[in-house]
């Protein structure tokens, strides 16, 4: 890469434009954040605003990054980032531009204003840096119409996917005159810094992510017309069943917002042939109204769904325009489906149903399908680009070209063809051809289909980015798996542990497989990392351990089996710390409880950005007993140089007592950094496709440097004086209604750990002490009927209870 972007240029500041100018910023640039200056009406004259000062001038910008930073999801990474944008305005900062490395248009989709913004931007434009545009609809061609030839070979479309904190899709699209390392620089500065997928996208209507994504939603509501099915039935099949996410289509709609919709087919329509604006980008007339009445979605507490008394859903009724509680066709097979693991197999088994659920989801992957095949190479090269988009922008877990490979190519061709449906050219060619599937393995490379020549070429190949299915898939590479669980060879002497439960929860059986991970690298290798990659983003690490196995054996009388399996798991996290090779943890999303603890018991982590990580057992009447408070009390004490004496451990301990008694859980990597969970050592980065890749190479590092394993440490605790700040902390909870009586029960129980049992104040006892005091606190806990009530209430609901 010859650019080098380290400061930036975001011109707009509405939802869009502050949500790149926050993650431009938590990536470490500096922004510059500029809009109009407000109209200056008789009210603010009354307030007795002036219209020169800086506050009404920058206004635009700067309450936009106040509400950014009020968000649960902010686009900031950590509240100090937003210290790296700059408010500015269009009139008086235009100037701020010209040491820029990188400057992005993301005002209103209007072709006479961008055209005229550009037009600005020139007066200060270096002559060096990047220029780009965020349109999600407008031809990149008509807004560099205007532009000089000089600006044509640095301009292209960057489109970003809201959130862009979160959505990992990143379309780029050329001009004719962009050259060709500008192209290659920036989609590699969007991958590796940004943490973007990058498809390259063609200039065409909508690009490729919405253009096959909003198709499909509405080829959808169009089939669900005809078909005479309720919102609430498509939602359950084009769902977790046909490998979508959890938000299905519908509910999916309300958080992007109808009127977002609506914008995407009507500018789209305009810009296709009639045929397919009729039959993939015309909405029913109840969406049209819908939008008509204000009904946007989550935006406006009210879209396809809304929320009635008591919170429960209802949902429209497409024929009244109304809400109700939903009265669908509840479909048993779909539960069961559900249960699969393999996507694929899941789809295949939807459209093989025989009701109507079947038969739904059968008429759209068919005319999706061919519609997505039609459209390449017309919006983009190849059929890489199209799943790329569709997984990564839509958080489908298979795109259009992998589902199909699932269902069949051959077998569901001649199934259109019973059914009258046209079989584009390009796919008569491939059956003749003998391919029957998009995508094959040989010789232990990953190939695609193209159709340009005809034949299958490799997939491109990132070094630094570690597939695990396709790892796989090379079935000499999987040295051992169990249901939950495998045991990998990555290459150069790392081994992997992947797991590979329902949201990665944790069992004895992954245990396991950790400690023989950690022998094979000792006898034969150089390191252990601790990974998996979960559908969807950010997914989970590990949610924790399954709470079912604890629940069972608690009604069971079992204790002594609970005491030996929470014994277990300790163990094989020391064994991981103070083990002779290098153990490297690659934790994202959700990483808590017994996942956080796994994560804190490596040698290192490699965390992507979105880390939510927390110990969160106290919602299930339980604490931390993997050895989680003995490491987040060295955490917190090896912050203070050894040679330093800790006369006053209330700092330390604390605010860690107050962490895990309320289970805070962090907001990103950068925030589980402040709260201790991560070392100073310890790497985040933004990319979670690069995480295992990232992770290997921390091991090899390790392992050439000379590994040397820590050494078991005496910890300094609070002793009696914890429990009485406990105490106090917890009358005021209780008594202002913030906690329960069994809340501070529990807590007590944390402050017992935490404060080193019988330990003096200001005394040091062994790690092993305060992992057999966690360990007594847990199987205690789980003698009581509150706890075994709360594990219940989990697992029936999934939220936890307050009793």
């Amino acid at each position: 890469m010859t650019i080098d972007i380290k400061k930036a240029a975001v011109l707009g500041s509405g939802v869009m434009g502050t949500g790149i100018a926050g993650l431009l910023a938590s990536v470490g640039l500096e922004v510059e954040l500029l809009d109009i200056v407000p109209k200056f009406t008789d009210d603010e004259r009354r307030k007795g605003t002036k219209e020169d000062s800086p506050a009404f001038r920058n206004r635009l910008a700067a309450d936009s990054i106040q509400k950014a930073l009020k968000q649960q999801q902010s686009p900031f990474m950590a509240p100090e980032d937003a210290e790296g944008v700059r408010p500015g305005n269009f009139d008086d900062h235009m100037d701020r531009i010209a040491d820029c490395d990188w400057i992005i248009e993301v005002v209103v989709e209007n072709l006479e204003i961008k055209k005229k913004l550009f037009e600005r931007v020139k007066k200060h434009w270096n002559q060096k840096a990047i220029l780009s545009t965020n349109t999600s609809g407008i031809p990149i061609k008509d807004i560099a119409a205007a532009m000089s030839p000089e600006m044509r070979k640095v301009f292209l479309g960057t489109h970003f996917f809201n959130p862009p904190r979160f959505m990992h899709l990143l379309e780029i699209i050329p001009g004719k005159e962009t050259k060709k390392d500008v192209i290659r620089d920036m989609a590699e500065f969007c991958e590796r810094t940004l943490g973007k997928g990058v498809v390259y996208a063609k200039d065409t209507p909508n690009f490729v992510g919405n253009r096959i994504g909003v198709a499909g939603m509405i080829r959808a509501m169009q089939i669900m017309m005809e078909m005479g099915l309720s919102i609430d039935e498509v939602d359950q099949i084009m769902g977790t069943p046909m490998g979508r996410p959890r938000s299905a289509m519908f509910r999916t709609a309300d958080l992007v917002g109808l009127d977002t919709l609506v914008h995407i087919a009507h500018n789209t329509a305009k810009l296709v042939s009639d045929d397919e604006a009729g039959k993939f980008f015309t909405l029913p007339q109840f969406v049209e109204k819908m939008v008509e009445k204000g009904c946007l979605g989550d935006k406006t507490n009210g879209g396809f769904y809304k929320r009635g008394e008591k919170s429960k859903r209802l949902v429209m009724n497409p024929q009244a325009l109304d809400y109700g509680e939903p009265k669908g066709e509840k479909f048993a097979a779909l539960g069961m489906i559900a249960f699969e693991g393999d996507p694929g197999k899941r789809i295949a088994k939807v459209i093989s149903l025989e009701d109507k659920a079947g038969k739904f989801a059968w008429r759209v992957t068919a005319d999706t399908s061919l519609y997505s095949a039609e459209r390449v190479p017309e919006i983009a090269d190849t059929i890489l680009e199209v799943d790329n988009a569709l997984r990564w922008g839509f958080n489908f877990d298979l795109g259009p070209f992998e589902a199909w490979d699932a269902i069949g190519l051959k077998e569901s061709v001649e199934r259109m063809k019973a059914e009258g449906l046209t079989i584009p050219k390009k796919i008569e060619d491939m059956l003749a051809n003998k391919a029957t599937s998009f995508y094959k393995r040989e010789k232990g490379k990953k190939l695609y289909w193209d159709f340009k020549k005809k034949d299958y070429k490799p997939i491109p190949a990132n070094p630094d980015i570690i597939i695990l299915k396709d790892v796989k898939e090379d079935k000499k590479r999987v040295i051992e798996t169990c249901p939950t669980a495998s045991l990998l060879d990555i290459g150069d002497g790392v081994f992997l542990v992947e797991f590979h439960s329902p949201m990665n929860s944790l069992d004895e059986d992954m245990w396991k497989i950790m400690r023989k991970a950690v022998d094979r690298a000792i006898a034969e290798g150089k390191g252990v990392v601790i990974g998996n990659q979960m559908a969807g983003m950010p997914g989970a690490f590990s949610a924790g351990a399954n709470i079912n196995v604890v629940l069972q054996a608690a009604k069971a009388g079992q204790f002594d089996e609970i005491r030996r399996a929470v014994k277990f798991f300790q163990e094989t996290n020391l064994l991981m710390t103070y083990s002779k090779v290098p153990v490297v943890a690659a934790p994202y999303g959700m990483t808590l409880g017994g996942g956080a603890e796994v994560a804190m018991a490596s040698n290192k982590m490699v965390c992507h950005a979105d880390l939510f990580m927390g110990m969160v057992e106290v919602g299930v009447g339980l604490i931390p007993a993997g050895g989680g408070c003995m490491m987040l009390l060295k955490r917190f004490q090896n912050c203070v140089p050894k040679k330093v004496e800790i006369n006053n451990l209330q700092p330390f301990v604390t605010p860690l007592f107050q962490m895990i008694a309320q289970a805070t859980v962090s907001s990103s990597a950068a925030d589980a950094r402040k709260m201790g969970f991560l070392k100073a050592e310890d790497k985040i980065i933004f990319n979670q496709r690069m995480l295992i890749g990232q992770a290997k190479k921390e091991v090899l590092a390790m392992s050439a440097a000379g590994f040397v394993p820590p050494r078991p440490e005496k910890i300094q605790v609070l002793g009696e004086q914890l429990r009485g700040i406990a105490n106090a902390f917890l009358l005021d909870m209780v008594s202002g209604g913030y906690a329960s009586e069994y809340d501070a029960f529990i807590a007590k129980k944390i402050a017992g750990v935490l404060g080193g049992g019988s330990a003096p104040e200001n005394g040091f006892v062994d790690e092993n002490i305060i992992v057999e005091l966690e360990r007594e606190a847990f199987v205690e806990l789980c003698h009581e009927q509150k706890t075994q009530e709360r594990l219940q209430h989990m697992l029936a609901t999934g939220r936890p209870l307050r009793n």
